[in-house]
């Protein structure tokens, strides 16, 4: 029996500046069409910025934090504000208060997305960074909530396989991207994907063939990996903070990166500025949270 062939390299157009440094912690870009285009966060900021088709940014305050965002079914939105979730009902409305899903202030939420039955999963992180003193959450569409992994330090990128049947995941200190079989609904049989050698795997997204792309902060990098776990792309940038990614254009063949500052003491100019690669396979669309 022959061994099977190796991944064929994917290759990547330029890096292009998309905007000027407008953010001290970008995270979380999401591109939905029922809003336009691209959205994503000052994360400590708590402000959500869109990208306009001329390239103006709208900035919306929505709290002390401001920490991932998914369209919802009805055309509406939610956002993840410091310790709970806030939603509108309108694609450019103004997002309320639903509730909190903790009162503990030494904890806030960090990254999330959306499972195939339309459930939200919420990350947490504390903001001491104490090891196992996170979770990652699920909300139904009714508001009922589960923990589906304690002992978590940052909970960080989460994504969906094309067929559904992975779950790819982050808990930064780890090192590592780990996958999950999805069975009912259910994360099990937790093991490792990736082990990384640069950087802390901070977001993550899927594209449509399955390959799975993993921002590496304090690299600079984007590494996308076959579903064999075999290296096929690289994206540098000019900067050291590359903190998550997520498809959009038309095509979703645009990788969109966010990038920060937070707490370096001798930024890059370009540090806080959202970027754009053009890529050979396009990205999933994204998945929005049906409650």
């Amino acid at each position: 029996m022959g061994d099977s062939a190796a991944p064929t390299p994917m290759t990547t157009g330029e890096v292009e500046q998309v905007t000027d440094a407008l953010c001290y912690h970008g995270e979380g870009p999401v591109w939905s069409p029922t809003w336009g285009g691209l959205r994503w966060v000052d994360m400590l900021a708590g402000d959500v910025l869109s990208l306009r088709e001329d390239g103006h940014v709208d900035r919306m305050h929505v709290g002390a934090v401001a920490a991932f965002l998914r369209p919802r079914t009805d055309a509406g939105w939610v956002v993840a504000t410091e310790r709970g979730l806030a939603r509108a009902d309108e694609p450019h409305g103004i997002p309320l208060p639903w509730f909190d899903l903790w009162d503990d202030p030494s904890v806030r939420m960090n990254e999330g997305g959306v499972d195939g039955l339309g459930r939200l999963w919420a990350g947490t992180m504390g903001y001491d960074r104490v090891p196992g003193s996170a979770r990652l959450y699920r909300v139904d569409r009714a508001g009922c909530v589960t923990v589906v992994l304690p002992d978590v330090t940052i909970s960080n990128g989460i994504d969906l396989s094309p067929d559904g049947r992975l779950a790819y995941y982050d808990d930064t200190p780890t090192g590592r991207t780990d996958v999950f079989d999805v069975v009912d609904g259910e994360l099990v049989n937790r093991r490792p994907f990736v082990t990384h050698d640069v950087g802390h795997p901070d977001g993550l997204t899927v594209d449509s063939a399955g390959n799975v792309w993993v921002a590496l902060n304090g690299a600079g990098r984007v590494r996308c990996f076959s579903p064999q776990a075999e290296l096929l792309a690289e994206v540098t940038l000019p900067v050291r903070l590359t903190t998550a990614c997520t498809f959009g254009g038309d095509d979703l063949r645009d990788l969109y990166v966010t990038t920060s500052r937070e707490n370096l003491e001798d930024p890059e100019p370009q540090a806080g500025a959202l970027f754009r690669v053009r890529v050979d396979v396009p990205g999933q669309p994204v998945r929005a949270f049906a409650g």
